[in-house]
């Protein structure tokens, strides 16, 4: 299997050259031992209509004129990215939102070169009332899930939710690290930023909450949060609410610690732009553990990437410099990949590792 898809790597995708220093190279242009990806792929909606979610836009007949050729041209594309940033191996994790469904999914997996690839889905309705939902990806002889819980967001004590879940799994690596693994994806800014803001610190109380439990079992438990949060490393909802800080020279085994945060200072670019300014929406949170070599599989500060190749790019008519080619602008179809550039993670063996 790894054969035919080395063999599809070099035959389909040969631009695996990026623009940006910080590329799918990872670490001195090594492969990583484990690679975890998120992306938000904007809107991969099926063409089929949904009487319980508010999806008329992307349907063949509205607005967007959103058919199946559009739709398995964006499959195609989304597999593309994860092969890509996989290099010579896939990505062991890969996270995924703004999917409207399972079949969407199964779209990505089973209708392009990724059909050999053995990727498991795990997933499920959220009542977001577009229809979008997060989604998690694995390898399964790298990844092995034990738990899954899918939290749900709400509002000012409410019973009903109108929003995505928080994604939670715990699972254990081929390398017999327990990972606590979470897929966000927060309320937007729709409204304004400060109007806003109280819905996603609420979903940062609720993951905080999470997080709490897992350290009260575990205080070396090895935690990794990604997604797209809809608020920046600095915002309230990340640093004060979920208490996520930036690394500095005292690592603890039980605090969270925001690589974004970090990578937003040396890169020229981030995971998404807005009125001309790049901004790191799409961000990996890990807890100390990971950072202090506790187990096999470990990480670094400098070890979050954002995915930028030229094909991803193109030029900012409206500002200066680059943009992320994305499937519409406006109401026109445009045919790139998405408003947001994909994110990854780089997890490697300890050195007196002797598995």
């Amino acid at each position: 299997m790894k054969n035919k898809l080395l063999f599809l790597l070099v035959l389909l995708f040969p631009l695996i050259s990026h623009a940006q220093s910080n590329s799918a190279k990872g670490i001195d242009g090594l492969r990583s031992d484990y690679r975890i990806l998120f992306y938000n792929v904007e809107n991969l909606f099926d063409t089929k209509d949904d009487s319980l979610k508010n999806d008329a836009e992307f349907l063949p007949q509205g607005v967007k004129y959103w058919t199946w050729k559009k739709y398995q041209d964006k499959c195609k594309k989304i597999a593309k990215i994860i092969m890509a940033v996989g290099g010579w191996q896939l990505p062991e994790i890969v996270g995924l939102c703004e999917i409207e469904n399972k079949k969407t999914l199964n779209g990505i997996l089973y209708s392009t070169p990724l059909k050999k690839a053995n990727y498991k889905i795990i997933h499920k309705e959220s009542p977001d009332h577009r229809g979008i939902d997060v989604a998690l990806l694995y390898q399964p002889d790298r990844f092995f899930p034990i738990d899954t819980t899918f939290l749900k967001l709400t509002y000012n004590n409410s019973s009903y939710s109108t929003t995505r879940d928080i994604l939670y799994v715990k699972g254990i690596t081929h390398t017999d690290d327990t990972l606590h693994i979470f897929v966000n994806h927060w309320p937007s800014r729709w409204g304004g930023q400060l109007e806003s803001e109280h819905k996603r610190i609420s979903a940062a109380q609720l993951l905080r909450n999470k997080v709490d439990t897992i350290f009260q079992n575990n205080r070396k438990a090895k935690i990794i949060i990604m997604g797209d949060f809809n608020d920046y490393p600095d915002n309230n909802s990340i640093r004060k609410t979920l208490k996520a800080s930036v690394p500095d020279n005292e690592i603890t085994n039980n605090q969270l610690y925001n690589l974004a945060a970090v990578l937003q200072k040396k890169s020229s670019i981030a995971s998404n732009k807005y009125k001309g300014v790049w901004g790191m929406l799409d961000q990996f949170i890990v807890s100390g553990a990971l950072l202090n070599s506790n187990g096999i599989l470990q990480t670094h500060p400098n070890n979050m990437f954002i995915f930028a190749p030229a094909y991803l790019l193109e030029t900012d008519v409206s500002y200066k410099g680059k943009r992320p080619c994305r499937t519409y602008i406006g109401y026109k179809y445009h045919g790139g990949f998405s408003d947001h550039l994909p994110v990854y993670l780089d997890l490697w063996r300890t050195l007196d590792d002797e598995k």
